[in-house]
């Protein structure tokens, strides 16, 4: 389990995401499921190819990062960051490259 979540707003479309910030033990046990879940077609794509050509094993790596590209990329949709949900504001900042 991650160690928080947050919370990112697109205010163009109205959409709220929650993120979740460090290690993706869902990511580990349910590899290429999990983008497709958060309709992150991208990596769900690129991580379905992945499970082909490692037999699975490529998510003992992407497991420590997921969760920080999929924050990425829902930033450069648009998405702002609203709220840390009692989380320490300076160490998500960091874990996700906010600073």
């Amino acid at each position: 389990m991650a160690f928080a979540t947050v919370t990112f707003e697109n205010k163009k479309t109205n959409q709220i995401k929650e993120v979740p910030v460090g290690f993706s033990w869902t990511h580990l046990f349910f590899g290429f499921l999990v983008p497709l879940f958060r309709s992150d077609w991208k990596f769900g794509l690129i991580f379905f190819v992945l499970t082909w050509i490692t037999v699975g094993m490529y998510v003992l790596v992407t497991s420590f990062f997921y969760n920080k590209l999929y924050a990425e990329d829902l930033i450069k949709e648009g998405f702002k960051l609203k709220s840390f949900n009692g989380a320490n504001a300076s160490l998500v900042k960091k874990k996700l490259g906010l600073l």
